[in-house]
């Protein structure tokens, strides 16, 4: 009898749960509360295991084609001097590494998937009961569904995880840092180049869409952790802004006649267990990296791969574990690499923006090369375990 999966969520991880699920034999259902696909989303750089999973997805093809080709990073204080300008493949090389839009990763995945595999849109679970020999939901239509397992992908503020393992204050570790990511009308006329302005606790990056949209994406320190609400988006990302560039406060205004941004915490899910009877957490529901160590979309595609795997070899329970233990140690060194990049990434005070920025532009440039190089290849080593039990 044809085992039955029920995936919460329609993200990178749950798309991926499906796909693997399905060529293992089993019967994924999706279920996913948005309408459509979000369109919301930051870009990823997707290397390592990912990469190399994705393509035995037989991804790559739609991925290369969806790609960015990156230039240059330019970037410039709040006064639009230019601080440093760095050229993507002088630094990685050969280095196999496709940069493209979460959104377009999330669409490729959706296109791969056999056309009977089902996915609720506009469906939201309401209760789980798991029975120890079969797990159910009902969604708040009245609709019921059985399964053999439940998998929680729907992202950092997992309402699974919440229902099923607890409150989000018991697995939450605060980075002190937060992004807001939307698309504006392309006033800049960039090209293949990045530009970021960039002052003390605060950095934002602009790149060329392909629909010839401009993307944006804000990180800022803060000790702030509360959701900011709707209608309150905008305001902020002025109030954060209005000692930036002039040309960051226009773009600004430019951007806020649309929908509002996607705005949340660099916030890290570190989590004793990520299994419990019948229900397993995926992607950032389990363990989210957060866009500072890297890694997260690729490790989630990684992470269904060995589920699959291990369900196909497996009993249930043995195999949930099995998942977890070949896992956890690649997610142990990206998240530490989170906790240890943040403050370089985007120092906090002025002497410690100003010595950052003295040390890169008087860092020879092979120096310069070998470091920003080291740190990609850093988030792929931390990935290896992954690599080698998938392989």
């Amino acid at each position: 009898m044809q085992r039955k999966a029920l995936i919460v969520g329609a993200g990178v991880a749950g798309l991926s749960a499906a796909w693997w699920l399905k060529k293992a034999g089993w019967q994924p259902v999706l279920i996913e509360r948005a309408h459509d696909l979000r369109d919301a989303g930051y870009m990823l750089g997707l290397s390592g295991p990912g990469l190399e999973i994705a393509k035995r997805m037989g991804l790559e093809p739609t991925l290369q084609a969806a790609a960015c080709s990156v230039n240059e990073n330019v970037y410039r204080d709040r006064k639009g001097r230019e601080l440093l300008r760095l050229r993507y493949r002088e630094f990685l090389k050969d280095l196999p590494y496709i940069a493209l839009r979460r959104t377009d990763l999330v669409q490729a995945l959706r296109d791969a998937l056999p056309d009977d595999v089902e996915i609720r849109f506009g469906a939201v679970v309401e209760s789980i009961d798991d029975r120890g020999d079969a797990v159910a939901v009902r969604l708040a239509d009245g609709t019921a569904l059985t399964g053999d397992l439940l998998i929680g992908a729907d992202g950092l503020r997992s309402w699974v995880r919440r229902t099923c393992f607890g409150p989000d204050e018991q697995y939450f570790k605060e980075l002190g840092y937060r992004f807001a990511t939307y698309d504006l009308e392309d006033v800049l006329k960039l090209g293949s180049d990045f530009l970021s302005y960039t002052e003390p606790g605060h950095i934002v990056e602009y790149y060329t869409l392909h629909d010839g949209r401009l993307a944006a994406l804000h990180v800022w320190r803060t000790d702030e952790t509360a959701i900011v609400t709707s209608g309150g988006r905008w305001p902020m990302l002025h109030d954060i802004s209005r000692n930036t560039h002039e040309s960051v406060r226009r773009m600004l205004d430019v951007a806020a006649r649309g929908p509002e941004p996607l705005v949340d915490n660099l916030t890290l899910v570190d989590m004793p267990s990520w299994s419990k009877g019948r229900v397993v957490l995926l992607g950032d529901a389990a363990h989210c990296l957060t866009l500072i160590s890297g890694q997260g979309a690729g490790m989630s595609i990684a992470s269904a791969s060995i589920l699959a795997q291990e369900l196909a070899e497996r009993p249930l329970v043995e195999a949930l574990a099995r998942h977890e233990q070949r896992l956890r140690p690649s997610i142990a060194k990206l998240q530490e690499r989170s906790r240890k990049m943040g403050a370089l990434f985007i120092p906090a005070t002025p002497f410690s923006f100003r010595l950052r920025n003295f040390i890169l532009r008087h860092m020879p440039r092979a120096w310069l090369a070998r470091y920003f190089l080291s740190a990609v290849q850093s988030e792929i080593l931390a990935s290896q375990d992954v690599a080698r039990t998938t392989a």
